[in-house]
């Protein structure tokens, strides 16, 4: 995808909340695993759209903690596992290293609290509104996702 814009929708989803009115439980869907300990199982449901491929979720998963004015960051990978005899895919974000930042001096009164992301591979996903998504991650960390789309205009390269 060349051209991909942020929709404004932003949404957190933990345990037992859904951004969508969804009658059926996860259960209802297919048999995924209960959260191990330590760890919460995190699901979101996804509206249905006319050109699903045009589109891509972005899984911001971090914590609040207190910044100021580098750029702090937590590092892991979101593995896609798949559910046994289902084909289903789930993601698990074992371990979340960090935080890692920049260096700089800031000035007196910067600091604040803001939402750290980890970062890494596995974090931008395939739309599909027929499967949730679901997520095991470290129960101190919360999930939330951004919706991407593709532009309309695509443009040629040129050849030189």
């Amino acid at each position: 995808m060349s051209s991909l814009t942020a929709h404004a929708t932003l949404g957190l989803f933990a345990l037992g909340l859904t951004g969508l009115a969804h009658a059926a439980k996860l259960e209802d869907t297919a048999p995924y695993p209960k959260a191990e300990s330590g760890f919460t199982r995190q699901v979101i449901h996804l509206a249905p759209q006319l050109r699903e491929n045009d589109f891509q979720v972005e899984i911001l998963a971090g914590k609040m903690m207190t910044i100021d004015c580098n750029n702090p960051r937590l590092g892991g990978i979101l593995e896609e596992k798949n559910l046994e005899g289902w084909g289903y895919p789930f993601y698990r974000l074992e371990n979340v290293i960090g935080p890692m930042s920049t260096l700089m001096a800031c000035p007196d009164g910067t600091r604040k609290q803001d939402f750290v992301p980890v970062v890494g591979d596995g974090f931008l996903l395939r739309y599909n509104s027929k499967l949730p998504l679901v997520l095991y991650v470290p129960k101190n960390i919360e999930v939330r996702y951004r919706i991407w789309s593709a532009s309309n205009k695509v443009e040629k390269a040129t050849q030189e």
